[in-house]
């Protein structure tokens, strides 16, 4: 049976626990959901984002005197808000690669630019020595990858070079913002990111008209992923309203999940 992945924990490994009562001097009967002093030098207190116990000495230096009150605490994100954000964060983290893509390509052509004529020149003779050396071997050189794609490279427009750097470029730039605006978590990137998704995928089809590749398809399956959640899961343009939880009820909520083991009577 799989074992499923704990978020939160998973979370902490990398950003660290969150345990606020292992900064202060004196603990109270009722804060013993946040720490309990189990020795006169020794305390064990619990992470507000993964729910674990943590042990450790008690502070020498502490931060407080006693526990602020609970919602003047700086609380993590738990369960669905820390869902989405890690998801928002991976979406950011897959433009951010296309940008990065994009932009390369974008940089690589303007080079190859400023120098076709000379990389016109030396693809031709690799062209022809190729060629040659396919005809001495009594070889069909037309189908041969390298003569093939070395001839269209031959005849390439600087126009149709131009128009592959702008639209790199504006690739790029587009990519590179959605990556920070989802990074940043702001409303505006989701919305642009799904316009900017839907409006590419019927290339991707089109492309696979052409022909049926592992890479086309995997970005058209992530890109289709990417667009269903955004709309659905985010709640896009109106789609799947749902009830906003208060303010208020989160903080009760939380409070309760955080609460003492047992009561301050004993019981």
């Amino acid at each position: 049976m799989a074992r499923k992945v704990d978020l939160e924990t998973l979370v902490c490994a990398f950003r660290g626990h969150c345990t606020p009562a292992a900064s202060v001097a004196v603990l109270s009967a009722e804060e013993a959901g946040l720490g309990i002093d189990v020795a006169p030098t020794w305390r064990i207190s619990r992470c507000l984002r993964c729910g674990a116990w943590i042990g450790g000495p008690r502070p020498t230096a502490p931060e407080w005197e006693s526990l602020p009150a609970f919602e003047q605490l700086d609380r993590p994100r738990r369960g669905k808000a820390l869902r989405q954000a890690v998801i928002l964060r991976l979406i950011a983290i897959e433009r951010g690669i296309h940008c990065v893509i994009f932009a390369a390509i974008a940089v690589g052509g303007f080079v190859l630019r400023t120098n076709l004529a000379a990389a016109k020149g030396a693809v031709s003779r690799l062209v022809q020595n190729l060629a040659r050396q396919e005809s001495q071997a009594g070889h069909n050189n037309t189908d041969n990858f390298v003569a093939r794609e070395g001839a269209k490279f031959v005849h390439l427009k600087s126009g149709t070079l131009e128009i592959l750097i702008i639209t790199a470029a504006i690739y790029a730039v587009l990519e590179g913002t959605e990556a920070v605006g989802l990074w940043r978590e702001k409303r505006w990137a989701e919305y642009l990111t799904a316009l900017a998704t839907a409006g590419f995928l019927p290339l991707e089809i089109y492309d696979l008209t052409k022909g049926v590749t592992v890479l086309r398809v995997g970005a058209l399956v992530i890109n289709v992923a990417v667009l269903v959640y955004l709309v659905y899961v985010k709640h896009l343009f109106g789609v799947a309203r749902h009830r906003v939880t208060a303010p208020e009820e989160t903080l009760a909520a939380e409070r309760e999940a955080f609460s003492p083991p047992y009561t301050t009577d004993g019981g």
